[in-house]
C-alpha cells in the first residue's frame, strides 16, 4: 500500500541529496532506524552517567 506525505520542495530537494539511489520507502525507514538507534545510544550513555553520578551523591549526602 502507498501513501503521500506533503512536504515542501526545499525538504524534497534536501532528502534527495541524501537519499542517493534509495527507494523512498528504504531510504526514509534508514533514517528512522538510524534516529531510533541514535537515541537510544544517546539514553544509554545518560544512563550510565547517572548510574555512575549517583553513588558520589549519596555519600557526599551521608557526609553532611
Amino acid at each position: 500500500m502507498s501513501t503521500t506525505i506533503t512536504i515542501t520542495i526545499e525538504t524534497k530537494r534536501l532528502l534527495e541529496k541524501i537519499k542517493g539511489e534509495l527507494s523512498w520507502d528504504d531510504f526514509l525507514r534508514k533514517l528512522t532506524l538510524d534516529l531510533i538507534s541514535k537515541e537510544r545510544e544517546d539514553n544509554r550513555k545518560l544512563l550510565m552517567e547517572l548510574l555512575e553520578e549517583e553513588p558520589k551523591r549519596v555519600k557526599w549526602a551521608r557526609e553532611y
